[in-house]
């Protein structure tokens, strides 16, 4: 069984909002055995959404589209699919009462345009929104596919998956002709080798594999995730297969599950009952918003120091001004004397520090731009090590982030 979803609004394709939308349904439709074969992003247009529409029901059995379910004039796809199924607005007292309650606190809200919610396509199945006031619409064509229009609103969309467009495609799959696939993924991330290189050496397995089995390389910050998907793949090959896979590749294996470094880096220090605090130069910060990312990192993320400044640097962490003058911030005396000085000041068992030039500016002939130091403060030693990581900002902050959990990661291993 395939599906796809249509994303409608202007906003998306200028990039004032981002499509956060598709993921989520691509997850929850993936869990359910549904294949996405296609996401379409397109404009507050009526050609172009009936377009987008009979194309995809073309296609697959399935079809989500989500935006332009509001009372104002910009939100026309009910109008557009009206069209499209040749069919008229009628009023729903149903819809109505929902309306009506969800705004009895409100009456403010209650006007002539709220009031167009109400009026529902007469050949439409109309589902339950529990949360907001746009009714959410299925048709279910003579061929049983399915057509959704949700709401774009995101937390009002994930309400309406869960608990109607995925309880209804369960019950109409004999209808829609066929059933949902058994999809399973399985993820490790290595680290420490190029793509192209990985590849090559993956290459003998890649071609052994069935033809229901696929490997994919995703890479991102001086990491690669390795997904292998099989459809319709008894589970213990399954196993097996990812088990050749983590032997091929365990030189630079980080993780051998599909989890965030920093959770996967909490995780462990929750079951060692050990705790991390950071002091954070160039990288401003992103891995304090890492590692408490995650419900109940206060058990072992305790906090941190953006020492951006020298002062902050010497006056809070302890940093040596012998060290400032001679070394430099970007160094390693600096950064071991910073991971020192937060472990102390924040009495954890660990501590990472990053100091290095992110630029665009500062860069030297002996200290370039993309030139990080890094260092990892244990109860029995420091470790520091220097990387040189690009020439664009975002991207050396991202990378220095990176490799600082997963040599943490390897530390607690």
């Amino acid at each position: 069984m395939r599906a796809e979803i249509i994303t409608i609004g202007d906003e998306l394709l200028i990039g004032q909002v981002v499509d956060t939308n598709s993921a989520f349904m691509a997850e929850r439709l993936n869990e359910q055995g549904i294949e996405l074969f296609q996401i379409t992003s397109v404009h507050d247009d009526a050609n172009h959404i009936r377009q987008a529409v009979h194309e995809a029901l073309s296609r697959v059995e399935i079809v989500i589209t989500t935006g332009g379910l509001g009372p104002t004039k910009d939100d026309i796809t009910k109008h557009v699919l009206c069209d499209y199924f040749s069919t008229d607005l009628i009023p729903s007292a149903e819809v109505e009462t929902h309306v009506r309650d969800l705004y009895r606190d409100r009456p403010d809200v209650l006007n002539r345009l709220t009031e167009t919610q109400w009026l529902v396509p007469r050949s439409a199945i109309i589902l339950p929104n529990r949360v907001g006031s746009a009714p959410l619409m299925c048709w279910q064509l003579p061929s049983g596919k399915l057509l959704f229009s949700l709401p774009g609103v995101p937390y009002e969309m994930e309400i309406a998956m869960r608990e109607q467009v995925l309880p209804f495609i369960h019950r109409q799959s004999s209808a829609i002709g066929c059933q949902s696939s058994e999809i399973t993924h399985c993820t490790v991330m290595v680290s420490g080798i190029p793509e192209s290189s990985l590849a090559i050496h993956l290459e003998h397995f890649e071609q052994q594999l069935p033809a229901s089995v696929h490997l994919a390389y995703l890479p991102k910050d001086g990491t690669i995730r390795l997904r292998l998907s099989a459809y319709n793949v008894a589970h213990e090959q399954v196993v097996e297969l990812k088990a050749q896979l983590m032997n091929l590749v365990r030189e630079w294996l980080v993780i051998d599950e599909d989890v965030p470094i920093e959770l996967a880096v909490g995780q462990r220090l929750q079951q060692l009952g050990k705790t991390i605090s950071t002091a954070e130069s160039c990288t401003g910060g992103k891995l304090a918003a890492l590692l408490n990312r995650h419900a109940g990192s206060s058990a072992w993320y305790w906090g941190s120091v953006v020492a951006y400044d020298n002062s902050v640097k010497q006056n809070v962490l302890g940093v040596k001004s012998s060290t400032l003058n001679q070394a430099g911030a970007v160094s390693e005396a600096c950064v071991r004397e910073m991971a020192e000085g937060v472990r102390r000041l924040c009495g954890t068992d660990y501590a990472i520090a990053t100091s290095g030039i992110a630029g665009p500016s500062g860069g030297t002939q002996d200290k370039p731009i993309g030139t990080v130091w890094i260092a990892w403060a244990t109860p029995t030693t420091t470790y520091a090590e220097c990387f040189h990581l690009g020439k664009l900002r975002d991207q050396i902050t991202d990378r220095a982030t990176m490799r600082a959990l997963i040599r943490l990661l390897k530390i607690l291993q």
